[in-house]
C-alpha cells in the first residue's frame, strides 16, 4: 500500500489531494493546524474508502511537529510521496512591498520554505527506500511573475521552487516537481484576495493533474496543472 504525507490537508487542494489518493487505495498521513477539521477530513476518508489516515494536528514551522509527522509515516510503513501544500501569505490581504512587515515575510519564509526543507531532511530515508519516493511542492504563478501586492509570498514560493530543483538534482532516484497549480477558490485565495470574486475552479478540479503526475513520472522539474491534460485531451 503507498502512503502519502499531505501538509495542510484539512481543506482546499490539500484536501482534494487527500481524497484523490485515498480513492486510489494509498493511506495517508495528513496535517493542518486545526484539530476538529483535521480529524473531520480524517474520519471522512477513511469511511469513504477505508484508507489508513493518521490525522497529525500541529504546525509545520514546529520541528517537533515534524517529527511526529515523520513518525506517523514510518508506522503506516514508510513513505512514498511528500506533498508540501501547507502555505502562508505573510499578510491578509496581501499589501504592496512597501506595507509589508517583516515579521510577515520572515512567517511566509519560515511556513514556505524552512519547514518545507525540514520535512524533507525528516523523512528521506523513507523515501529514499521507497520504489517511487517523490516529493511535491505546491508552488505558484506569483513564483515567476510580478503580481502587485504578491511580493513576500511569491519570493517565498521562488523560493521554495529553487529548493526542489536543488533537491531534484541532488536526489537522482526521486521525482521532485514542483507544481504550480493556478488560480483555485481556497480559502487562501479569499484571505489574499477578499475583493477578487471572479470565477476560478474548485482544487477537487485541479487534483486530478497532480495524479497525472504520479502516473506519468516525468523527470523532476517545475510543472503547471493547466499544462497536464487528461489522456484524451493530449495533442
Amino acid at each position: 500500500m503507498s502512503v502519502a504525507l499531505i501538509t495542510g490537508a484539512s481543506r482546499g487542494l490539500g484536501r482534494a489531494l487527500a481524497s484523490a489518493l485515498a480513492e486510489r487505495g494509498w493511506d495517508l498521513v495528513l496535517d493542518a493546524r486545526s484539530a476538529g477539521a483535521l480529524e473531520d477530513a480524517a474520519e471522512e476518508l477513511r469511511g469513504r474508502y477505508g484508507s489508513r489516515v493518521a490525522a497529525v494536528a500541529g504546525d509545520v514551522t514546529d520541528a517537533g511537529h515534524r517529527a511526529e509527522l515523520a513518525e506517523a509515516a514510518r508506522g503506516l510503513g514508510g513513505l512514498d510521496l511528500l506533498v508540501s501544500n501547507a502555505s502562508a501569505l505573510g499578510a491578509e490581504p496581501l499589501v504592496r512591498l512597501e506595507e509589508l512587515a517583516e515579521d510577515g515575510l520572515r512567517q511566509a519564509l519560515e511556513t514556505n520554505v524552512v519547514a518545507a526543507l525540514g520535512l524533507v531532511r525528516r523523512t528521506l530515508p523513507l523515501l529514499r527506500a521507497s520504489a517511487a519516493g517523490t516529493v511535491v511542492v505546491v508552488s505558484s504563478d506569483a513564483a515567476a511573475e510580478p503580481y502587485e501586492t504578491w511580493g513576500g509570498y511569491g519570493a517565498s514560493k521562488a523560493a521554495l521552487d529553487q529548493l526542489a530543483a536543488v533537491l531534484g538534482v541532488e536526489e537522482p532516484g526521486l521525482r521532485v516537481w514542483s507544481v504550480d497549480p493556478g488560480d483555485m477558490r481556497t480559502a487562501l485565495y479569499a484571505a489574499a484576495v477578499p475583493d477578487d470574486d471572479g470565477p476560478r475552479p474548485l482544487p477537487e478540479r485541479v487534483a486530478p493533474a497532480f495524479l497525472r503526475l504520479l502516473d506519468r513520472r516525468p523527470p523532476s522539474g517545475r510543472y503547471t496543472a493547466g499544462a497536464l491534460p487528461a489522456a484524451g485531451e493530449e495533442r
